[in-house]
């Protein structure tokens, strides 16, 4: 701990034992039990009195507010947790037990005479204190013997919602924490009399004591004595499904004995809200019980009766919910869910999925539910949801062939749409509520997506496509149904092997609903098109078997289209519309760059166009979008041998981009930009001795900056010796030509972490390859100018200061050093540096440190909050007419 902060301590005790005092904040007493927590985590476990005995305060702060009930009950709460804190070590335990504190702490009694149990906040700071406390036996053996068990069963049905979870947290803490281990060979099936038994831990009476006592309470409380206590039921049943889910044979065997029968009085009585949760346990149990093992027959008999409860809408959650576990192994009941998540949809689209024999008495059940149009909808979109899981069950649970499945989830698509389909007799009432929902159009389309993959699926691509352009051409359809349409015909162009299907007609209408839809008046719309022709151009097929591969949007779209499309709506209105023709117009282009094609006129066109948005673009998603645009470029071009010999207007652009993104207002441009001066590093000093490719993480952060456009300008010695010095001279001398060097050095003094994080990093990867601890006099010549402005003044100041210091002089010609002042008037001109001097000047290491923590290291510290909590102390304590300005406080 560090000596200031312990040297403060003290006066905060007194601070917040002191009832008059005010606090800066609501959460300054968390902050400061998170401080508290983390030292305790980070002692040795036998090292556990350490937090007292490096602040002894501490004991003496207990015993004050213990005894004083005027505090706040932030404050008490706050003395609880703390408590509990010092008592989860033994040595700690041993310490507050001998002076009497931990049984002052803890006492009802003390609480509810001083009238300060009512109190919520009190109560969970019983709870969680006692919580923290019960880390070893001693623990346990005192909560045991203090007679906490009744009072913490009680408040599982407090009024508090809050507190009856914290309790319901509590009593899962005790059973698994100190369960103990299973004996060898044992198979789960002993008896209620071998289980005492099993118990190896000194402490294994008091946990007997509880175990018994949880039990009694689980099978007298677990079945509602009246509708109005069904939220003790739910509380209940989460806690046995989180302590079947983790607890070892010998506990889970007991609690099974024990909630058997009520578990099955609550199948019985079909209670809706209690549907999920008993579900929950069930298969917590059938899990844990079947593991390698004979499943236990009573939960599986549980397991059958929710699966046959006769109410529809809690037959299908209870089948998604078993579904969702994988319990695929159990094919009889699988089986069952199957029949149970596909009779919505037999019954809706009319096509024979299952035995309608075999399912006549739940069929009529199901059908008066769907007549109800909430039910309905709510219905047929969990069945749709887990149509695509069950398409891949084995072919011995499947009712009907995969395709089956998928041709009816194409026949309520086209319900959805108002296409009348072949319906069973009395479902035309059903098929009526599905018409215009969006809500099983999604999930439909969503189904549509997942089942591209589905056995016997490709042969059903022509119908698929036909769907789809219903739903696009369809006027009706709203945005996130067009992205879905999208989404789903992306995704069966990327599966499809042939595309014979594609007729010249077909194209057409897609080319026509395409040209249509991006420029509809809704952009979220105009942006699904634009984005949508950008995945198809990412996406290689075979127009059929016997031709070339090309991309998807040349097969569907005929490829004419799609990049005059893309030109047209980078002048839309809407920038998110804009920066998405940006990306798409990359993925379109990708494969001409990575062909080596010379630049078209129209790729020229689109250039230009580009270096415009990046200049004159006000919003900062299309110009991220630029600067990524040409990344991938380069990229791609860089990546052919020769390396590097890529267009001249492709370089151009690159110097370009540099310059403008560098100097960015938005800080993710900025990254983007280090991000292609990272590419051109990369490339240009790839092979050379010690150089490694530094990769770089980055997290959110904004800012504003404003420096002014800048070149750096080389100045060489062409007298060179040694063909590998020369060659990385010249790459160096390529990588300040084209501006990446300036860009590093201008985003390092960005006002922005992530901006200044990675240039730092890119930096020490450039000197660690240039600037070795031995000089290289090839490379040593390599020299830039500095700008007079802005990161320009900060590189001279530093370079000055280390001349002031006694540094090296430096020549005048450029070789290593400064050369530069002031022009006419005083106005600052451009500066001539040696680079190696530049880099080994910055102090990188000690930037590095800086920028890779957060301002929270500063403004969040321990320290910072123990300050904060003294200095509001003290300006609440002034009288009120000699108050100065409101404090304002820096607690993370």
């Amino acid at each position: 701990m560090d000596r200031e902060c312990v040297s403060l301590l003290p006066s905060v005790c007194a601070v917040l034992a002191d009832s008059g005092k005010s606090l800066p904040d609501d959460t300054s007493l968390e902050k400061l039990l998170d401080w508290f927590t983390g030292l305790t985590k980070a002692d040795s476990p036998n090292e556990g009195g350490s937090l007292l005995e490096t602040c002894p305060c501490l004991l003496e702060f207990i015993s004050t507010v213990v005894k004083d009930t005027a505090s706040e009950p932030g404050v008490l709460s706050f003395t609880l947790k703390l408590t509990g804190l010092i008592a989860a070590t033994e040595d700690g335990f041993k310490t507050l037990k001998g002076c009497s504190v931990l049984d002052r702490v803890f006492n009802l009694g003390h609480w509810q005479e001083a009238g300060l149990w009512e109190d919520p906040c009190l109560r969970i700071g019983w709870i969680l204190g006692l919580k923290n406390s019960l880390q070893h036996p001693k623990a346990l053996s005192f909560f045991v013997q203090s007679d906490f068990m009744e009072p913490l069963l009680q408040l599982q049905t407090d009024t508090s919602l809050f507190v009856a979870s914290a309790a319901n947290q509590m009593l899962a803490h005790i059973l698994l924490f100190f369960q103990p281990a299973s004996p060898k060979g044992c198979n789960g099936t002993q008896q209620d009399g071998d289980y005492i038994s099993d118990f190896e831990l000194p402490a294994f009476t008091e946990y007997a004591t509880v175990v018994r006592v949880i039990s009694v309470y689980l099978k007298e409380s677990l079945v509602p004595k009246e509708i109005t206590r069904l939220h003790q039921s739910q509380q209940i049943l989460k806690l046995l499904a989180l302590l079947l889910s983790r607890a070892g044979p010998p506990l889970r065997g007991k609690l099974l004995g024990t909630v058997a029968d009520p578990l099955e009085n609550l199948v019985t009585a079909g209670c809706s809200r209690l549907t999920l949760p008993l579900m929950d346990v069930i298969l917590a149990a059938h899990s844990s019980s079947s593991d390698e093992r004979v499943p236990d027959q009573r939960v599986a008999c549980l397991l059958s009766s929710m699966l046959n409860i006769n109410k529809p809408s809690d037959l299908i959650h209870a089948a998604a919910a078993f579904l969702h576990r994988g319990r695929h192994r159990d094919t009889v009941h699988t089986a069952r869910v199957v029949t149970i998540l596909l009779l919505p949809l037999h019954i809706i689209t009319g096509q024979t999925l299952l035995d309608t024999n075999a399912t006549d008495e739940l069929q009529c059940l199901m059908v008066e539910q769907l007549k109800s149009k909430t039910s309905c909808i709510s219905l047929i979109c969990i069945c749709l949801t887990n149509t695509p899981q069950i398409t891949l069950m084995p072919s011995d649970v499947l009712p009907c062939p995969p395709h089956i499945i998928l041709t009816a989830v194409l026949s309520m698509l086209r319900s959805c749409n108002g296409v009348s389909s072949n319906s069973s007799t009395g479902c035309s009432e059903v098929g009526r509520n599905v018409i215009g929902s969006s809500k099983v159009q999604k999930c439909a389309l969503e189904a549509l997506t997942a089942l591209s993959g589905s056995p016997g699926g490709k042969e059903k691509s022509s119908e698929v496509f036909s769907v789809l352009l219903q739903y696009l051409d369809n006027p009706d359809s709203d945005p996130t149904v067009l992205h879905k349409s999208y989404q789903a015909l992306v995704k069966w162009m990327s599966v499809c092997i042939d595309l014979c299907f594609i007729t010249d007609q077909l194209r057409q209408e897609f080319v026509e609903v395409v040209k249509k839809r991006v420029c509809d008046m809704r952009w979220e719309v105009r942006d699904s098109t634009v984005e949508f022709v950008g995945h198809l151009a990412g996406v290689r097929v075979f127009p059929r078997s016997d031709e070339e591969a090309c991309n998807a949007c040349e097969a569907l779209l005929g490829g004419c289209c799609s990049t005059p499309l893309l030109r047209e709506a980078l002048q839309d209105t809407e920038s998110y519309v804009r920066a998405s023709a940006i990306s798409a117009l990359a993925k379109t282009l990708a494969h001409s760059w990575q062909q080596g094609a010379a630049c078209t006129k129209e790729e020229t066109e689109i250039v230009s166009q580009l270096l415009e948005i990046l200049s004159q673009d006000t919003e900062g998603f299309p110009r991220r979008a630029v600067v990524q645009y040409f990344t991938a470029w380069f990229s791609s071009r860089s990546s052919h041998s020769p390396p590097l010999l890529a267009t001249p207007l492709l370089m151009q652009c690159v110097c370009s981009v540099l310059s403008q993104g560098s100097v960015d207002l938005d800080w993710e441009v900025k990254v983007h930009t280090l991000d292609l001066a990272e590419l051109l590093m990369d490339q240009a000093l790839s092979g050379q001795r010690g150089y490694m490719k530094d990769s770089v993480p980055l997290h959110p952060y904004g800012a504003m900056v404003s420096d002014q456009a800048h070149t750096l300008h080389t100045h060489t010695d062409t007298h060179t010796e040694g063909g590998g010095g020369s060659d990385l001279a010249e790459a160096l001398n390529n990588l300040v030509k084209q501006g990446a060097v300036s860009a590093m050095l201008s985003c390092l003094f960005d006002c922005d972490r992530p901006v200044g994080l990675k240039a730092c990093r890119l930096l020490m990867t450039l000197r660690e390859t240039l600037c070795p601890d031995v000089a290289v006099v090839e490379v040593a010549v390599v020299s830039c100018e500095l700008p007079g402005w802005g990161w320009g003044q900060e590189m001279r100041k530093i370079l000055g200061v280390k001349t002031r210091d006694g540094a090296k002089e430096v020549d005048i010609e450029g070789k290593g050093g400064l050369n530069g002042g002031e022009g006419e008037g005083g106005a600052c001109v451009g500066v001539t540096v040696g680079l190696c001097e530049v880099l080994r000047s910055l102090g990188l290491e000690e930037r590095l440190d800086v920028l890779i923590q957060s301002s929270d290291h500063v403004h969040n510290s321990p320290l910072s909050l123990l300050q904060d909590i003294l200095t509001a102390s003290a300006a609440h304590a002034q009288p009120e007419g000699q108050r100065g300005e409101e404090v304002i406080v820096d607690c993370y």
